[in-house]
């Protein structure tokens, strides 16, 4: 296997607060992960209380991006439907500049209705046309040269001399599209996108739908290899039996469970799984970490899972 990298991934509407999301993030970075990403949600889901509340994905990277001096900082995914284009395109390239240019953007359509209606956000039907209008756009605002302005007409969104400013810390932010949809997905990664992410999907799914990616690439005129391809994952790997069963029902699940559709087990279980990933084409994991309090946690697959993936 080759090199892979693993980058921490939280959930925060299940509940956290911004300072325990800061001591995650600076575990991430003291411990050698890549990069830290969040979630964009504004409501729990399950059988949790969310308590204390949500919190805003970009406003948190902003903080971070003052509070970190390596890491990467992102999201899995900003939904479309959250903000306009235009403004999206602002907040991000504000926290890039905050960062010295470590940030990245995954963008989604957006899909879990009930929080829109708990705070009166719109969710309208044509929702994956609106996430590639909003591609353009905010790609389109950041590569215009400076000076020049950008316009956008489109069945969603319109722009008119725009200003395109300003400007991000990095020449280009990486663009992550994710998802299992078989044709439109792969079509839009395959034109926007730096990364393609396949979340909580099964080594021969995701194998599948990198080659739909790659075949996609490439039909619109780049090469496959020019996107890196990722997975997403829930992490509950313990030292012993014990521990892994103890983490599990912490977050409420089962051993069984997390092994068929995760990363779970002793960390030797753990390597050899990434690496059956790996074999399917995926060159950076996300691992999803849903005890936000268990940073000895992120400790054992620091030094026993990513010291045997470098």
């Amino acid at each position: 296997m080759g090199a892979m990298d693993l980058r921490i991934f939280t959930e925060p509407q299940q509940g956290a607060t911004y300072d325990t999301l800061l001591s995650v993030a600076k575990a991430t970075e003291d411990l050698g992960f890549d990069a830290f990403f969040r979630s964009d949600h504004y409501l729990h889901m399950g059988d949790v209380d969310g308590l204390p509340g949500p919190t805003d994905a970009w406003l948190t990277l902003a903080g971070l991006a003052r509070e970190t001096k390596r890491i990467r900082l992102g999201t899995l995914m900003t939904a479309a439907t959250f903000r306009l284009p235009g403004v999206l395109a602002i907040q991000v390239a504000q926290v890039d500049q905050m960062s010295g240019g470590r940030v990245e953007l995954g963008l989604g359509a957006g899909w879990y209705e009930e929080e829109h209606t708990a705070y009166g956000i719109p969710f309208p039907k044509q929702k994956f046309a609106r996430l590639e209008e909003q591609l353009a756009i905010v790609t389109g605002l950041w590569k215009t040269p400076a000076g020049e302005t950008f316009s956008h007409d489109g069945a969603h969104y319109q722009l008119t001399n725009s200003p395109a400013l300003p400007k991000p810390a990095q020449d280009r932010v990486p663009v992550l599209v994710g998802g299992q949809g078989p044709t439109r997905t792969p079509r839009l990664a395959a034109r926007f996108a730096d990364e393609f992410n396949m979340p909580f999907a099964s080594v021969e799914d995701s194998q599948a739908q990198f080659g739909r990616v790659r075949a996609a690439a490439e039909e619109a005129g780049r090469k496959g290899d020019d996107l890196v391809y990722s997975n997403a994952l829930v992490a509950c790997v313990g030292k012993d039996d014990a521990e892994v069963a103890r983490r599990a029902a912490k977050i409420g699940r089962e051993v069984p469970e997390l092994k068929e559709n995760g990363l779970a087990g002793s960390p030797a279980e753990v390597v050899e799984k990434i690496g059956r990933y790996a074999e399917a084409g995926a060159s950076r994991v996300y691992l999803q970490i849903l005890d936000l309090d268990d940073l000895d946690h992120l400790e054992l697959i620091s030094s026993q899972v990513q010291a045997q993936l470098g």
